[in-house]
């Protein structure tokens, strides 16, 4: 108990013992999941959105917590060598927001099947295209969500990021290990710190989506349109944010101190804003698709043999009706989220 009374996490001074750099690195890692950081919550969130069970969920947190360790246990070796002097620096995060943003849109791509062209219209304004396939092959609809190696791909990325948890274990935490082979154990604890929550998260999130009174092809549809969606406009979000910080570097910096002597709820600025819209997107995508997919859970339920929508059910897909002199199976072809059985 008494080891535990002596860590500090707001500002960890220099000469702790082995143990105590330890433990502080695995709270400080706790802390850091558990609280609203841009780094890891609207991320963690877009990939279990796309699960549609508990146990896809935890696997989506899992390994985007567990590449983020193995990124953070990195860091640490390398403040411990000296090699990394990127302490406060405002166009470094720009950098990384950019990096992570473009990850969030190509993930989106996939989830959502979007094809992209790249044009230009001077009136009315605008640049680019995307659209889905307008005969996608729907027996493959249902498998595209996040898969497990694109949550670990972003993990790693996103964990360069550097808030005040970075900079923490980057100059207190890992120059107190006694030798060069220990230099990425404070980072490996603060990684297990934020997976040991991230996990619980991920689990929550995907036995929500699975809790829905869905039809399980309707409650994969759900989680594909919730993560695909988030991921898109988050992603945009993060680019934004990341070019606007490149612009005036100033504006990672600041923000609006709370007086909450916990870091990431100390002060309300540009990452805080971030998540706070990228989970408003979520809950607006999965309560519009599942408002969407509860009119359509009693055709579904009526699914004949061999797949495909009830005849009756033809007309009323996602909210769409076949136009005049349309061939309502076009429409169905084209829009029906879940696959043929067989």
């Amino acid at each position: 108990m008494s080891i535990v009374l002596a860590v500090d996490l707001w500002s960890p001074h220099h000469g702790l013992s082995l143990g105590l750099v330890v433990l502080t690195a695995f709270l400080l890692g706790v802390v850091h999941g558990v609280t609203p950081d841009e780094h890891t919550w609207p991320i963690t969130f877009s990939y279990a959105l796309g699960s549609f069970s508990a146990r896809k969920g935890m696997r989506a947190a899992l390994a985007f917590s567990l590449s983020f360790t193995v990124q953070r246990a990195l860091l640490s070796e390398l403040a411990y060598l000296g090699l990394l002097h990127l302490a406060g620096n405002a166009t470094w995060n720009a950098a990384i927001y950019l990096v992570v943003g473009a990850v969030m849109v190509l993930a989106a791509f996939y989830v959502l099947r979007l094809r992209c062209a790249l044009h230009l219209h001077l009136w009315p304004p605008s640049v680019g295209g995307c659209r889905r396939p307008q005969h996608a092959d729907t027996a493959e609809w249902a498998v595209r969500t996040p898969t497990p190696a694109m949550a670990a791909v972003h993990g790693f990325v996103a964990g360069w990021g550097l808030g005040a948890f970075a900079l923490i274990m980057m100059t207190v935490l890992a120059p107190a290990m006694p030798a060069a082979s220990l230099g990425w154990v404070p980072g490996a604890a603060f990684g297990l710190g934020t997976t040991a929550v991230l996990v619980v998260v991920g689990a929550v999130i995907g036995s929500l989506i699975r809790h829905q009174r869905l039809p399980e092809q309707l409650a994969q549809s759900v989680a594909q349109e919730g993560a695909g969606w988030t991921l898109l406009v988050g992603g945009a979000l993060f680019v934004a944010a990341g070019a606007a910080g490149l612009v005036a570097p100033s504006i990672m910096t600041a923000g609006i101190s709370t007086g909450i002597h916990v870091h990431n709820l100390d002060r309300i600025g540009v990452g805080t804003v971030l998540v706070a819209l990228v989970v408003v997107v979520a809950v607006v995508t999965i309560g519009r698709t599942v408002h969407q997919m509860r009119h359509l859970a009693p055709d579904a339920a009526r699914v004949p043999p061999g797949g495909g929508l009830a005849p009756d059910a033809d007309r009323r897909v996602l909210g769409r009706r076949a136009g005049p002199g349309q061939d309502p199976g076009d429409v169905r072809r084209r829009w029906r989220p879940w696959p043929r059985s067989g």
